[in-house]
């Protein structure tokens, strides 16, 4: 396989991963690590750097169509990522310093508690309770485009939520995964946002968390440009184009999906680990 195509195929696997990652709020860099991995035999600390450059593009190509659509909640997009920078600047300084193997094996039980916690029964709409006196101080309650018109929502657990939010930015410096798979759990279930709410808000945070770590692996040598390049270049046009899907998609649809590519991405991460071919 000459370079060419060793390109053509990262563009095409990254665009996948961009559609996906905008259209579930995971970012891209779920996929684009196992992809590396598993079928380029790229070494995981090289598909990490491509993957935080995936995730901001992701985040960059989304972003906007969300923001202009209602979709996302920018207070408590900005709010939480104090707490997910912090944690990826931790978690991007201690990851060369934690083996191959436990990388893969952390990452393949994310992915599939992840999709446990995805498919659990949660109604569109939450149910109406008293304000949250932090919440109200902080305006962080909203509301969103519906086909019966705007809906509104209450915000609850924010404590619970900013630590949850520490542990994804940990986790995306750690493992490059732009940690929209904790992200969107954190305000689906615990903060009870809508889920649409929770993966275009996730989509408006994963940029700058994964920002956050990816100049700590690019002083240590491990983004290499001829791999994050075209792997950027197909994850934007995927981004975009999954952002414009998800409008119109029903929910229940995006949680199957959600939960499916995280189940697949970890069985084949454990398959590769156990066969000791990373």
């Amino acid at each position: 396989m000459n370079i060419l195509e060793f390109s053509l195929l990262i563009w095409i696997g990254s665009f996948t991963a961009g559609f996906l990652g905008a259209l579930t709020g995971l970012g891209g860099g779920v996929v684009i690590v196992p992809l590396l991995t598993s079928v380029f035999g790229v070494d995981i600390r090289y598909a990490v750097g491509a993957s935080l450059v995936s995730v901001i593009a992701t985040s960059c190509g989304a972003a906007s169509t969300y923001i202009k659509g209602g979709f996302t909640n920018l207070r408590i997009g900005m709010f939480l990522e104090v707490a997910t920078t912090i944690g990826a600047l931790i978690g991007a300084l201690i990851a060369t310093f934690v083996s191959v193997k436990a990388l893969t094996i952390v990452l393949a039980i994310v992915l599939l508690y992840s999709a446990y916690l995805s498919q659990q029964p949660k109604p569109e709409h939450s149910e109406e309770l008293a304000p949250n006196p932090l919440v109200t101080h902080l305006r962080l309650n909203g509301t969103y485009p519906t086909p019966e018109g705007a809906m509104s929502y209450n915000v609850h657990s924010v404590p619970m939520g900013f630590g949850l939010m520490g542990l994804a930015g940990l986790l995306s410096g750690l493992l490059g995964i732009g940690s929209g798979a904790f992200k969107v759990l954190a305000m689906d279930q615990v903060m009870g946002l809508p889920f649409k709410v929770s993966t275009t808000t996730s989509n408006f945070t994963i940029g700058v968390t994964a920002a956050a770590s990816a100049w700590v692996y690019l002083a240590r040598g491990y983004i290499d440009p001829g791999l994050s390049m075209p792997v950027m270049l197909g994850v934007l046009p995927g981004a975009l184009l999954g952002a414009k899907v998800l409008i119109g998609t029903k929910t229940q649809i995006l949680r199957i999906i959600f939960s499916l590519v995280l189940v697949l991405m970890a069985f084949k991460m454990v398959y590769n680990s156990l066969m000791g071919s990373l």
